[in-house]
């Protein structure tokens, strides 16, 4: 036993003395790579302090003004700003990495679809990558809804029922249900959209689209006689 101590003692002492070598070989290099560290490590709070919190500051200020036009419904001046605020479109190109920059994406998607723009609309809210989920989920429905007025109602479908998967609630599940069972119809598939409209009534009692559902259930299937 006590054999055994000894050796183990020998042992831990050769591997203290062979890190101490180590250390003493490559003392210089060992000293670079600290450095290195302590060099990244200041430096990311030093980006986060002095140019990433700012930026996120300056765009949410820049923000304030786009969404008061947005919710004013004056939806140009929101995208183009005047010359004290910027609109969304700068406030994009300007802060696009901050959090007030990508949901610019998603408000600018939003203002050029009830303009009008409807591949604008698109461009914004496919780039939109958001944090929120219900934003998301609704950029996908605004897309949908974007490629139902250019005339591509299938394309339209699959944005409506990707939207219904995303997210399981009564406000955008049904919602997304809702539109792509009406999509269906408008592409002559009255069973289709049956089952979408039915879904509905089953699982989302509690939704607005529950309110008339029975009526759009009457009339698709009548439709399919």
């Amino acid at each position: 036993m006590k054999e055994n101590i000894e050796e183990k003692n020998v042992e831990i002492a050769d591997v203290i003395s062979k890190t101490e070598g180590f250390i003493q070989e490559n003392q210089k290099r060992i000293i670079v790579v600290i450095i290195a560290i302590v060099a990244l490590i200041g430096g990311y709070f030093a980006l986060q302090n002095f140019y990433f919190e700012p930026r996120e500051k300056a765009a949410a200020e820049e923000m304030f003004a786009a969404q008061q036009w947005f919710d004013q419904d004056s939806l140009l001046l929101s995208l183009d700003g005047n010359a004290k605020y910027m609109g969304f479109k700068a406030i994009i190109d300007e802060y696009g990495s901050t959090k007030s920059g990508r949901l610019a994406e998603y408000y600018a998607g939003i203002a050029s679809l009830r303009l009008g723009k409807y591949e604008d609309a698109i461009n914004f809210l496919s780039s939109y990558d958001g944090k929120d989920t219900f934003t998301k989920v609704l950029a996908v429905i605004a897309t949908g809804d974007a490629e139902m007025e250019l005339g591509n109602t299938k394309k339209a479908i699959s944005l409506y029922e990707k939207a219904a998967k995303m997210a399981d609630n009564i406000v955008t599940t049904p919602y997304a249900l809702f539109k792509a069972a009406f999509a269906y119809q408008m592409e002559g598939d009255n069973e289709a959209a049956t089952k979408l409209y039915k879904e509905i009534k089953t699982n989302y009692p509690q939704s607005t689209e529950y309110r008339t559902i029975d009526k759009y259930i009457a009339y698709a299937e009548e439709s399919t006689k």
